[in-house]
């Protein structure tokens, strides 16, 4: 009966299971390779690390990182600028609040945990502005603000009205900004970063309220420009596909950066249908997905893999492609990741 059973595995390319064995292997690697041999989540997670070892050790990939959620108010922000420095992430695309805590971190700020026994009616009276389970004091971005402004000053009265994205922006942070920031990081490393829903966040309403006194000071504003980015970023895909590059993303969460980096592929199809170019298609090739949001819920955060190919914005693993979704908080499964990638000597 046994040798039956193999057979049949055999022929139908079924993988045998293997008990997790926590008592060998020295690292968080070994641990990740005996998971992928199990179930449920954690067999998820190990087959993500091996994916994610695949197209960091590919030379042709290159790789980008959407990040949402509160991750650099949650302390990974050094996990970021890690995952920069060590070469792993080729362009990052962000929500604004993450980039905003995590340069408060940078300048010296704290975050604090929050006290169960303290109403949220307390903390507004004393300007606390709860995540979850962490503070964000308001006097750090008002402080924040205070340094932001004199950067934007110089920032404006070098482009004269001349427009710019995002990415320009962050990129005068990060060559202006002291210390190992994530913006310092990426500048240094020539890794860009785009917010798409820029004016969704802190970062945003400082860069209204600067646009504000430049206008009632008679001096040209900052000309924030939203499709300068979304040209920058397909510049950038489509450059790496006419090399023969392979395009890969890691996406920590969900939210606006994950649909907005994956978009990619759909607006050249719709630029080669209704305005007549003729650019090669754009597809991801690899992809890792580390949030809790199942696909039932029907919004973008939680759909597959496989739903994106009907889209368009990836390429089918008929074709090639591998992909690995994990629905666990991130800030679990992202540094279990990470860890395992360090061990495996990348």
């Amino acid at each position: 009966m046994e040798d039956m059973t193999d057979k049949i595995a055999e022929r139908l390319n079924l993988s045998p299971m293997s008990p997790l064995d926590i008592s060998h292997g020295e690292n968080v690697s070994s641990l990740m390779k005996g998971m992928a041999g199990t179930a449920f989540t954690g067999r998820s997670l190990g087959e993500a690390a091996d994916v994610l070892e695949e197209m960091l050790r590919d030379p042709k990939c290159s790789v980008i990182m959407t990040l949402s959620g509160a991750m650099t108010m949650a302390g990974l922000g050094g996990l970021i600028v890690e995952s920069i420095r060590r070469g792993w992430i080729d362009f990052l695309v962000s929500t604004g609040a993450l980039v905003g805590h995590g340069m408060v971190e940078n300048l010296g700020m704290r975050h604090y945990k929050t006290n169960p026994r303290i109403s949220d009616e307390e903390y507004f009276e004393h300007r606390l502005n709860r995540v979850y389970d962490t503070l964000e004091p308001e006097e750090n971005l008002n402080e924040m603000e205070l340094i932001l402004r004199k950067i934007l000053n110089d920032f404006a009265d070098r482009l004269q009205g001349a427009p710019v994205g995002s990415v320009d922006i962050l990129s005068f942070f990060g060559g202006c900004l002291p210390g190992e920031g994530i913006l310092q990081m990426a500048h240094q490393h020539q890794v860009p970063i785009i917010i798409p829903a820029l004016t969704d966040s802190e970062l945003g309403l400082d860069l209204a309220v600067h646009h504000y006194l430049r206008e009632q000071a008679g001096t040209p504003p900052i000309r924030y420009d939203a499709f300068i980015d979304l040209e920058r970023y397909r510049e950038f895909c489509q450059s790496r596909v006419a090399a023969g590059q392979k395009l890969a993303i890691l996406t920590i969460g969900g939210g606006v950066p994950r649909n907005w980096a994956q978009q990619v592929g759909p607006y050249v199809d719709i630029r080669n249908t209704r305005i007549g170019k003729n650019d090669p298609a754009i597809r991801f090739d690899y992809g890792i997905r580390i949030c809790p949001d199942p696909v039932h819920y029907g919004h973008l955060s939680g759909c597959t893999y496989s739903e994106g190919v009907s889209w368009g914005k990836f390429r089918s693993p008929m074709d090639g492609g591998r992909f690995a979704e994990v629905l666990i908080d991130a800030t679990v499964g992202w540094p279990l990741l990470a860890r395992a990638m360090i061990d495996r000597g990348l």
